[in-house]
């Protein structure tokens, strides 16, 4: 079933529908807690461990083995804070796409560069968001914190790499 819904109904016909591609902006490693996340240009994504040189790589966290999110949603936090923009290092997560929706995603598999990921859920703010961004800054990440993602197939992904769904299960 897709989502939820018997399959073959409409509503799962159109949650099984096509995305359309994104593209990989950004790629971020953070090597300890409260450390400043680091970018990168290319990492490498170990299947069922995580993301190397990151600190969540190997804790056991299997839905959380890396983390992902939009810059429109970068783009809607800077709005609800009036700011121009928030960088990715703000929110700490893995990887910054763009052109895709990622809750789109939810129960699919997808590939960026050469590894195969799986939606594993959302990925909800700390309340670290108010120090980082400050008064207001928790509440303007609600909903915009983007998701988390299983490696099914490890491999290297780039900055540039697309963003697909991938058909099947």
């Amino acid at each position: 079933m897709s989502g939820g819904f018997p399959p073959g109904s409409s509503l799962a016909r159109l949650l099984e529908g096509p995305i359309a591609p994104g593209r990989l902006l950004w790629i971020g490693l953070r090597p300890e807690r409260r450390a400043p996340v680091l970018p990168v240009s290319e990492a490498r994504l170990v299947a069922g461990h995580g993301v190397e040189g990151d600190r969540y790589r190997g804790t056991g966290k299997a839905n959380r083995q890396v983390t992902i999110l939009a810059r429109e949603h970068l783009e809607a936090i800077a709005s609800f804070l009036a700011r121009d923009a928030i960088p990715p290092e703000a929110l700490r997560r893995n990887l910054l796409v763009e052109g895709v929706n990622l809750l789109a995603l939810k129960g699919r598999r997808f590939r960026i560069g050469a590894a195969l990921l799986e939606h594993s859920g959302e990925c909800h703010p700390c309340s670290r968001m108010e120090e980082v961004l400050g008064p207001g800054g928790y509440n303007a990440t609600r909903g915009q914190g983007g998701i988390t993602a299983r490696i099914i197939e490890g491999g290297v992904v780039r900055v540039g790499d697309v963003v697909e769904a991938v058909a099947g299960p």
